[in-house]
């Protein structure tokens, strides 16, 4: 009797242990072979996930590696005087990046303070007062901007928006602040303040729609507490803001990293002219866009190599600043969703 019991669990039966119990799942021979399987399975997907995740991140370091590599000329013979000379001659091939790197954050800069405004009472209205039958199609609407090619903006900087400076607001602005070094010369429409309306417009409905992720991210506990101790709404999205300021800040460094690399827009409107100049009506020169307008043209390698070192000084740029703007992003949304 005692060896029939204890041969029960070696044959891998259903029987169980004679109390009700089913048998070891060691014991059951399919379902141990199931069980490796498994691991089999997630050890393959971990892995090959892994080394999608590593050739992403290596394609990023070898764009980088690349583009060093391809701007050796200038960065041996110019070093560090190629960041802060102005100088643009290709013709006696002296290059300086400083004008090109001015107009590049001069107008990310100017696209930012037009648009940050808007943005933000875009994303409170959307998030904080706007009904819900009108948030999802407004919604829509916003994040459809962001979908339009650049090149479609550009022309309708071209088209519509220079002629509308050059005719109006230009002449307006230096007839009211022509005492200010902004807003002095002669209107060419064409020029810094045409590529920062420009690139505001484009930038808007990605600050906005970070933004609005940001403070629906918030917890509506926070909102009922306000209102609870008899804050008004103002007072209620006063304290909103205030808890996702660092996210908002994040959305404003993604919309200037989209700022910074912007090329086909801002070189139809810029003017492109490689100087440094305090008036918003005057060309200037971006980094994406004296690459788009002159890399066809390099005739010599150290042209070329001047080139492709301003496209490594924006790849890095572009890098850090959406690299940043991430990280607050996700720590912010992170700790509230955790919450």
């Amino acid at each position: 009797m005692t060896q029939e019991s204890s041969a029960i669990p070696l044959t891998g039966g259903t029987t169980g242990d004679g109390g009700g119990n089913p048998p070891p799942v060691a014991s059951v021979p399919h379902l141990r072979v199931a069980h490796i399987r498994w691991n089999v399975g997630d050890f393959v997907f971990k892995h090959l996930t892994m080394l999608f995740a590593i050739g992403v991140l290596s394609l990023v370091f070898l764009m980088g590696y690349e583009m060093y590599a391809g701007s050796a000329l200038t960065i041996s013979k110019f070093g560090w005087n190629f960041l802060v000379t102005s100088v643009w001659d290709p013709v006696q091939e002296q290059y300086g990046a400083l004008p090109l790197i001015y107009g590049t954050l001069l107008s990310s800069f100017l696209a930012l303070l037009i648009s940050l405004p808007l943005s933000l009472g875009v994303a409170i209205f959307l998030s904080e007062l706007s009904p819900r039958w009108l948030e999802r199609p407004l919604s829509f609407l916003v994040e459809l901007l962001a979908a339009i090619p650049s090149i479609v903006y550009g022309l309708w900087g071209v088209f519509v928006l220079v002629p509308w400076l050059r005719v109006t607001v230009e002449p307006w602005l230096a007839s009211h602040f022509g005492s200010l070094p902004f807003f002095k010369g002669p209107a060419y429409g064409f020029g810094m303040l045409a590529a920062g309306l420009i690139l505001a417009v484009m930038v808007l409905p990605i600050i906005a729609s970070i933004s609005r992720d940001v403070l629906q991210a918030i917890p509506n506990l926070q909102r009922e507490a306000a209102l609870g101790l008899g804050a008004t709404r103002w007072e209620t999205t006063r304290v909103i803001l205030s808890t996702a300021k660092s996210g908002i800040l994040g959305a404003t460094l993604l919309g200037l990293g989209r700022a910074v690399g912007e090329t086909m827009a801002v070189t139809l409107v810029i003017g492109n002219r490689s100087e440094i100049s305090a008036s918003l009506f005057n060309p200037a020169y971006s980094m994406a866009s004296v690459i788009a307008n002159e890399f066809s043209e390099a005739t010599s390698s150290m042209y070329t190599s001047a080139l492709i070192e301003i496209a490594f000084v924006l790849f890095v740029m572009t890098i850090i600043l959406n690299a940043l703007a991430r990280i607050i992003v996700w720590s912010v949304t992170r700790r509230f969703k955790t919450a």
